[in-house]
């Protein structure tokens, strides 16, 4: 393992809670450690008293970027080289959030879609998975129509499916049912021409990993997993510092 000083992870959780805690442990099963001090610093904001991210962005009443702001400032101010903020919805209030910090903030969205480059360079059509809010945004959309590719998204009867599952796993159910279903969903998206599916909500990754489904599938957990590491352990240089 490196020797190089590790940088400190800021994380900005709770949005679900769940899905902090699968990225954190995603963290440490990728570091080969024989001891303690071999894993991560990371300071964790676990905060699921954030408002609700769709119902501020159906609204248009937002009460979540200044709690988010205060949740980036706080870890900031705690010694966080960098943050990562485990929702991808979230991600809609990440401008009013940047503008208040000195130290990047790794844009799960970008991020994502910058894995089908890396490893489906030749792909033309992506399939999102993700809530109602992120897709309304257009957060996926708009950066995989930048990446030259169609993005297809789920039609209204299976993203109704699909938020229900979603919330099904933010109130704990984990199971075998919850996982067929989602990858039902991700199955009317292959129907659709997706030849890729990005999971582009932190809970999917719980129940469903893709692993053995008919068409790629990219956790955005993982690629935030992945990218974190890479920036904490020195392997990939952190830019955009302030």
């Amino acid at each position: 393992m490196s020797k190089k000083a590790k940088k400190i992870v800021g994380v900005m959780g709770g949005m679900g809670p769940a899905a902090t805690i699968d990225f954190m442990s995603k963290v440490m099963a990728q570091i080969d450690s024989a001891r303690d001090q071999d894993h991560l610093h990371m300071i964790v904001d676990q905060d699921p008293t954030v408002p609700n991210r769709q119902v501020a962005l159906a609204s248009g009443l937002d009460d979540v970027t200044p709690r988010i702001t205060a949740m980036a400032k706080r870890l900031e101010e705690s010694g966080a080289a960098f943050l990562v903020m485990v929702c991808n919805t979230a991600h809609a209030f990440l401008t009013g959030v940047d503008a208040e910090i000195n130290i990047p903030l790794i844009n799960i969205i970008e991020e994502s879609v910058g894995e089908i480059d890396r490893l489906y360079p030749i792909t033309s059509a992506v399939g999102v998975m993700a809530t109602d809010g992120c897709l309304s945004s257009g957060l996926y959309q708009e950066a995989i129509q930048a990446s030259g590719r169609k993005a297809v998204i789920p039609d209204d009867k299976n993203l109704d499916e699909l938020m229900r599952l979603i919330h099904s796993i933010k109130a704990g159910k984990e199971n075998g049912d919850i996982s067929n279903a989602m990858a039902g969903v991700a199955q009317s998206l292959v129907a659709r021409g997706a030849e890729v599916i990005i999971a582009g909500c932190t809970e999917i990754p719980i129940v469903f990993d893709g692993h053995s489904f008919d068409v790629p599938v990219i956790s955005s957990t993982d690629v935030l997993v992945d990218r974190t590491l890479a920036l904490a352990m020195g392997t990939e240089p952190l830019q955009g510092s302030k």
